[in-house]
């Protein structure tokens, strides 16, 4: 396995995979790695022969008041995860690599990235379309691997590679979790041991939402009640939101149809904590 840091060498290695015939299968992350990462890693090994996983804590999809100081730093333990799961390249550039001086291009989708998280995470999104927008140039993946816990987030990449017409395959792969339930998260890691017990309180609520549908109830208001009913039971918990949106556009539905995809995502502060968490009835992303 290599570790790469120029950006103009991993241009020049992708060119020449390609060129050789190739598939690369690529994993973006920020590092922090967990079997979360893990997953995505083995996906990409099954389909690709060659997997390349960028890590690069980026500064563009943090807001002034998060945790892009603190975020977990440790490459040399996410390299040794990477060769334990047959990871062909690390792709580990530095900002400026990244974002030169007077860099002033973004890419925004519009009507997708201002909901659900955007809407309290202002400019979350077009950081991170930018920066996958360009990670794309460089890794020039057959295949990319996303996480189902940042569903909106898959949302957004696949519209965006579909309306420039990117390469890339995007996969989505299943939330990974622990025993308790707790979606992995590289921020996991700030919870105090009560918060942590606290925290399992969202995937409980997707769940109580799951028995609800799968007994007949469909209307949203009612979903999103036993929701809030639910996590409130906990005092370290603060919902951020709660939405039950089509998949395809991410607007609200009333109530859910036979075939009709839907996601049911939670934010919530536990503690100072932000967590994410998400459900999808009727189908996938």
């Amino acid at each position: 396995m290599e570790i790469i840091k120029r950006t103009p060498q991993m241009k020049a290695l992708a060119a020449r995979l390609r060129e050789e015939g190739h598939r690369i299968g690529f994993v973006p992350t920020m590092g922090a790695l967990h079997a979360g990462h893990m997953s995505l890693m083995q996906r990409a090994r099954q389909m690709s022969d060659i997997v390349v996983v960028s890590i690069f804590i980026n500064p563009i999809q943090f807001g002034p008041s998060e945790d892009l100081d603190r975020y977990p730093r440790d490459l040399a333990h996410d390299a040794e995860i990477c060769m334990s799961r047959g990871v062909d390249y690390i792709f580990a550039p530095l900002i400026d690599e990244v974002y030169p001086e007077n860099f002033s291009s973004y890419v925004i989708v519009e009507g997708l990235s201002d909901r659900l998280c955007g809407a309290s995470r202002e400019g979350h999104f077009r950081g991170v379309t930018t920066v996958v927008s360009k990670l794309f140039n460089v890794v020039k993946p057959h295949f990319a691997f996303f996480g189902r816990k940042d569903a909106q987030q898959s949302v957004i990449i696949k519209r965006m590679v579909a309306d420039l017409c990117m390469d890339p395959e995007i996969v989505v792969c299943p939330i990974v979790r622990d025993e308790d339930g707790l979606a992995l998260s590289s921020r996991n890691v700030y919870l105090s041991a009560e918060e942590r017990q606290a925290a399992t309180v969202l995937h409980r609520s997707l769940e109580k939402v799951q028995v609800l549908f799968g007994a007949g109830t469909r209307e949203a208001a009612v979903l999103q009640a036993a929701m809030e009913e639910l996590i409130a039971t906990e005092p370290l918990v603060r919902i951020d939101y709660i939405e039950i949106v089509d998949t395809r556009d991410l607007e609200p539905v009333q109530a859910i149809e036979d075939g009709r995809p839907v996601l049911i995502a939670v934010a919530a502060f536990v503690g100072k904590t932000r967590l994410i968490d998400n459900v999808v009835l009727n189908g996938e992303i």
